[in-house]
């Protein structure tokens, strides 16, 4: 090829320029800089002569996630998670691909069957060879069977378990007992209290045994906080099946006696929560019986009216100060 025809090539192509990462100089073969990426071949080539300079070039895009029931064309497993002793990087040999009729299309040999499933038994049984990691798969069935948590909070759960299993924690103290007040601990921090008998009915432990542990864990990962009662409201509200609409007047009552916090501070907030309904839900048509409400709340009848005492004490003042 002549040095004229070169040049003039060189001038026709350099109002065309492509380059790419790491390809920014002409072709060797054609001196155009006109380069093009295949992502689905991987290979950096030349548009002008087809030159392939680069091979097996990584995908920059994101990955493949299966969102509906169409081909799966993810190229990896799935994500980490706490949820699992291994947190799933483990591999695991599935039965079902042991079976007369998978394993016929496989072309898998009766004899080759046996040792397969030979080789799984082994494959499990080394995966809790060690107490830790048996505590874990234990504690993590507890979480997911019976926590009652959406996965993203019992994800933060486990997360919890495992911290206090590195620390020792768990060490002389029931597994049930440990993941119950990790449950109880979360559902709090994310405003979605739960009551401690409920809990421990779940977990199938003593409500003593469970407080205990609640109050050495939050001193241990510092996860001290104070519920406070209008985190109450809805759930209550839902098993009285009273209206929605009534959560704005629960809302308002509640605004009001907020500032005032020596009339509720100290006071168990389930307490608080029921009194501000039974009031609410009595003057607005949909009365409700105390023995309904403090069933639900866990308080007793005295404790209820004892905090209704000191919130119409507490209106009657508000109202005598607006009228003055």
């Amino acid at each position: 090829m002549s040095a004229s025809y070169r040049n003039d090539k060189r001038n026709n192509t350099n109002s065309e320029r492509r380059v790419l990462e790491g390809h920014t100089s002409p072709c060797e073969e054609c001196a155009a800089v006109d380069w093009s990426l295949d992502i689905s071949r991987g290979e950096v080539t030349c548009n002008s002569c087809g030159l392939v300079v680069e091979e097996n070039v990584p995908d920059p895009g994101a990955e493949w996630t299966k969102r509906d029931k169409g081909e799966d064309r993810s190229r990896v497993g799935a994500p980490m998670t706490y949820t699992l002793a291994d947190r799933g990087l483990n591999t695991t040999i599935d039965i079902k691909d042991l079976n007369s009729g998978s394993a016929s299309r496989l072309g898998i040999s009766s004899q080759s069957r046996r040792e397969w499933r030979r080789r799984r038994i082994i494959d499990e049984r080394s995966k809790t060879r060690k107490s830790r990691e048996r505590n874990l798969v234990k504690a993590n069935q507890f979480i997911r069977d019976r926590s009652q948590l959406p996965k993203a909070l019992q994800e933060e759960v486990a997360r919890l378990y495992r911290r206090l299993s590195d620390k020792g924690f768990v060490t002389g103290r029931s597994i049930a007992g440990v993941a119950a007040a990790c449950t109880y601990l979360v559902a709090r921090e994310e405003n979605m209290p739960r009551q401690i008998p409920d809990v421990a009915e779940q977990f199938s432990i003593e409500e003593k045994e469970l407080s205990r542990l609640i109050r050495q864990v939050s001193r241990m990962l510092n996860m001290h906080s104070i519920s406070s009662p209008d985190q109450y409201f809805e759930p209550f509200m839902s098993q009285l099946d009273l209206p929605p609409s009534m959560r704005t007047q629960v809302q308002h009552l509640w605004s009001l006696i907020k500032p005032h916090e020596d009339v509720w501070q100290g006071k168990k907030p389930m307490g608080v929560a029921a009194a501000l309904i039974y009031k609410t839900a009595n003057e607005s048509g949909s009365p409700r019986t105390q023995s309904d409400i403090c069933s639900i709340a866990n308080v007793s009848e005295v404790t209820l009216r004892g905090l209704l005492r000191l919130i119409e004490g507490l209106l009657t003042q508000l109202s005598k100060g607006s009228q003055q």
